[in-house]
């Protein structure tokens, strides 16, 4: 294990977890094998929208090697499936009398192996009458058609940026100001109506379940690739009205999740009621092509961007109006996306803020968390709207956005919503990005490559995250877990013992699906205790051994579980400096510890191992009397505020005007997520969430058409960006600590996804903008591109 620092904090540790990976010994849930499985599949519905007459499953039942085929019928009595933000229809866990999504489960087969499940599903006649969709937002407000037959509405509610959190905040309501300031005759006022286009989330390992219930001891056993398996513990318990500790949920090695593992999933509370009926192991899991159906997806908003300023840059007002769509049901925080949205409605901007977002049911799979949830959108629409500005009232984009930034000395900033942002230093943070990329020179080599017949673009783009969830009053907001019998707020937890051999086992209640929690927890331990990063293990996702946690989600894990850890790691570590001090007859507050041990501040000669420290903790008669055995502290961290990470990125595009091609030359970010852990993570978490951007940007896109059926639901038709079409990114950082939590961390897993769509977009339109064109929606794949062109000239 090598460090590039002498602490461990702040160094580059190669990752713990990448040497199994490698060599192709991780295990995920399908690696998992158990004597007696038996495997599940799915009937799913070709429809969007019908009544189910009848399901005729005899044949399929008839099969040799069919073990039981399962509907609504034998389901019924355990609910609906357990939503955190119950508004608007909640999903059965089986299509009870009628399917609102294609792809929606109406029946399940539970057989020998899948090959005779998949063959028994097939032969599972169900009688449908096809019922008129809503698919489009727009017609879904209307209310002509239904999503849900029985309801009375659509809409499930309005969210408003001065009205969100009735009894809480006393938020003054802009919207007249803004009104007024329209009516002035030296301000411009710039509108454009922009689609936040649905996505599909492309894990590289699909979903998977397998339990085993127990009925000997009345247990079960599940294995799921979840990014929250404590939550799911709590769901999987509540559902079947069994104790928490009678449920043990374990999530291995999880390929990717983005937000979408963060659900819980009715395929697997049915795997687990299987299993109960049949008294064996049951496995379901997913296929490629079924993800894009049974797995839920993300984005979904249209709306209209308004700024209101004045003609040398002062903006007065910005507003949004928008709907979102939530897909057919509501399922866990569904409904509540759009509200982390308006957390950063006005980004950056201490400007007066009008913003609402209208939630509607469509005849569509459900959206939910999917890496950035609610708050990529949410900026998407500032930024691109703040560009359309500048180029309305011939500014630099870059001096628009300094003109109207939060201060440093503003700091702690309240928001329009009456949010508190921790710390930030906005204009610094953008003129080091103009800095590093030679912003002068960059506009100069823009004008000589136009002077010669090339489209270059330059794209500009500043954000702020809010994430770090942790604070209890959240919860009382509706984003608690107790839906699923988990009333732990968004607290963090983490378990540090040292070993009798003077090694280090660190156990953690978060359920990391690549963000490399081994790596950084071991690195926090390390630089509190001294003990090398080699010698502490870190493990986490096993609800029977660790503390419990919510999960990893929302950029929240080192600024909160992280924070725990640090903290049971300095309750080790006093008690470690009571044992040492007795050793070598010091006072405690003289005990220092680096280098695999410790010694008296001064006398670094003087030193004693963990190993031999641990050998008088866990040998209490050679300690100091009174003092309990062991070596060992647990933690858990409720901080008062999240933390807001921030930054600016840049693009520098070419546009072929003859085909619409856009090709990335550069794409530069400066990001400020306080102090990093380790370097090259967080290095790594923002390649990762520019590529996602660069995708929204460019590529992707979940297209469905009029009758609800999804075009998108294969690799051919849902195209993802390779490597060949993104540029070495060049990575710059400011620092700017929180105060939040003791290592003054903030997030960073989201933070390049929500930096980079609209810097993209901004780009290509600043690149053709000469043409005429002012706008184009995402994604801008050429033939798009070049429709925009030619629409411009007329």
């Amino acid at each position: 294990m090598t460090t590039t620092s002498t602490s461990a904090m702040g160094g580059i540790v190669r990752r713990k977890e990448d040497p199994a990976l490698i060599a192709g010994k991780g295990r995920y849930v399908d690696d998992i094998k158990l004597n007696g499985e038996a495997a599940a599949v799915f009937v799913r519905s070709p429809f969007a929208h019908a009544k189910i007459n009848s399901i005729d499953t005899s044949a399929a039942t008839a099969m040799d090697g069919v073990l039981a085929v399962y509907t609504a019928e034998d389901t019924r009595h355990l609910g609906d499936l357990l939503a955190q933000v119950a508004v608007g229809s909640l999903r059965p866990l089986l299509a009870d009398g009628a399917v609102h999504h294609a792809g929606e489960a109406v029946a399940m087969v539970v057989a020998e192996n899948a090959y005779i499940a998949k063959d028994a599903a097939d032969a599972v006649m169900v009688d449908y009458d096809p019922l008129p969709a809503v698919v489009d937002m727009k017609d879904a407000v209307k209310d002509e058609i239904k999503a849900h037959e029985d309801a009375e509405s659509n809409v499930l509610l309005t969210w408003y940026s001065h009205d969100w959190w009735p009894g809480v905040f006393e938020l003054e309501d802009h919207r007249p100001a803004i009104a007024a300031a329209k009516e002035r005759d030296d301000v411009v006022v710039v509108s454009q109506e922009m689609t936040n286009q649905r996505l599909i989330p492309v894990a590289i390992e699909p979903r998977a379940v397998l339990a085993d219930y127990n009925s000997g001891y009345g247990r079960v056993n599940v294995w799921s690739s979840s990014q929250i398996p404590h939550a799911l513990a709590g769901a999987i318990a509540k559902t079947f009205g069994m104790t928490s500790h009678d449920v043990h949920v374990v999530a291995p090695e999880v390929g990717g999740g983005f937000g979408a593992k963060l659900n819980v999933y009715p395929d697997e509370m049915l795997v687990v009621f299987a299993s109960k009926e049949l008294s064996r192991p049951v496995r379901w899991t997913e296929t490629r092509r079924e993800a894009a159906y049974s797995t839920i997806q993300g984005r979904g908003w249209v709306g209209t961007a308004t700024i209101t300023g004045t003609k040398d840059g002062e903006i007065l007002g910005y507003e949004l109006d928008a709907i979102a769509d939530m897909g057919a049901y509501s399922q866990n925080f569904t409904v509540a996306i759009p509200v982390l949205g308006l957390y950063v409605a006005q980004g950056q901007y201490n400007v007066p803020l009008a913003w609402q977002i209208t939630c509607v049911h469509t005849n569509t799979q459900t959206t939910d968390a999917y890496r950035g949830a609610g708050r990529p959108e949410a900026i998407y629409y500032v930024e691109r709207i703040i560009d359309m500005y500048a180029a309305a009232i011939g500014m630099d984009p870059a001096d628009v956005r300094k003109k109207n930034f939060f201060k440093k000395d503003e700091f702690p900033a309240t928001t329009a919503i009456g949010l508190t942002m921790d710390s930030g230093n906005y204009e610094y943070n953008l003129d080091t990005l103009l800095e590093d990329v030679d912003y002068d020179g960059l506009r100069k080599m823009q004008k000589d490559a136009r002077d010669e017949g090339r489209y270059i673009g330059i794209g500009l783009s500043t954000y702020v995250e809010v994430c770090g969830f942790a604070p209890s009053v959240l919860a009382e907001f509706g984003f608690g877990w107790d839906a699923y019998g988990l009333p732990t707020s968004f607290s963090g937890s983490g378990l540090v013992r040292v070993n009798p051999d003077g090694s280090a086992t660190v156990i953690i209640g978060t359920g990391p699906s690549g963000q490399g929690h081994q790596t950084t927890w071991a690195q926090v331990v390390s630089e509190r205790l001294g003990i090398p990063v080699d010698a502490i293990r870190v493990t986490h996702g096993d609800t029977f051994e660790s503390p419990t946690g919510v999960g990893t989600f929302g950029s929240r894990s080192a600024a909160v579980d992280g924070a725990a850890t640090y903290e049971a790691a300095e309750k080790v570590r006093m008690k470690a400096a009571e044992l040492v001090a007795h050793m070598l007859e010091a006072s405690a507050e003289d005990i220092q510890f680096a280098d695999g041990g410790a010694h008296v501040a001064g006398s670094p000669g003087h030193t004693v191992t963990w190993a031999e420290i641990a050998e008088v903790a866990y040998k209490p008669h050679k300690g100091p009397e009174g003092l309990e055995a062991g070596l060992e502290a647990h933690a858990v961290f409720s901080p008062g505020n999240a933390t807001w990470p921030f930054g600016s990125h840049l693009a520098v595009v070419e546009v072929d005007p003859g085909t619409g091609d856009v090709k990335i030359l550069r794409y530069v970010a400066v990001d400020d997520c306080g102090n990093r852990i380790n370097p090259m993570i967080v290095d790594g978490q923002i390649h990762g969430g520019i590529a996602q951007g660069v995708g929204q940007a460019l590529f992707e896109e979940a297209i469905y058409d009029e009758n609800g059926n999804l075009l998108t639901g294969s690799l051919v038709d849902y195209p993802l960006p390779t490597a060949g079409d993104l540029p070495a990114f060049e990575l710059g950082w400011t620092n700017t600590p929180t105060d939040v939590n003791p290592m003054g961390v903030k997030g960073i897993g989201e933070a390049g996804t929500i930096g980079s769509a609209q810097t993209i977009v901004n780009a290509v339109v600043d690149a053709v903008r000469p043409l005429g064109v002012t706008h184009i929606d995402m994604p801008l794949r050429p033939r798009k591109v070049w429709d925009a062109i030619q629409k411009a000239r007329g």
